[in-house]
């Protein structure tokens, strides 16, 4: 699994056991979201030299997956600092390469 596909993982799971009291397993909708967003993921144009996915010219998931991984993303984000620190930087540094150019 790459970077990219651990770090969305990390985050649905983070999200999941805060807002569906998943404590190990997802609950449905969110595996769901989790298999959907590693297969767009592995069908990246973009390869391994895919961009964060919020500064990506290509958009590649349907808009309501978009928007529910958003949110997860919105929630999960600032937490990831202390559940995954190492993924969480490496986001970060990502997102800051990317976005000068």
């Amino acid at each position: 699994m790459n970077l990219e596909a651990r770090t969305v993982s990390a985050m649905i799971h983070i999200y999941c056991r805060a807002h569906h009291g998943a404590a190990k397993d997802l609950c449905g909708g969110c595996a769901g979201l989790l298999v959907y967003a590693q297969e767009r993921i592995e069908k990246c144009p973009f390869g391994i030299d895919k961009p964060v996915c919020n500064q990506c010219t290509v958009h590649c998931y349907a808009s309501e997956k978009r928007d529910q991984v958003k949110t997860v993303m919105r929630y999960a984000g600032p937490r990831m600092l202390l559940r995954h620190p190492i993924l969480a930087v490496r986001h970060l540094i990502r997102s800051r390469f990317y976005s000068s150019g």
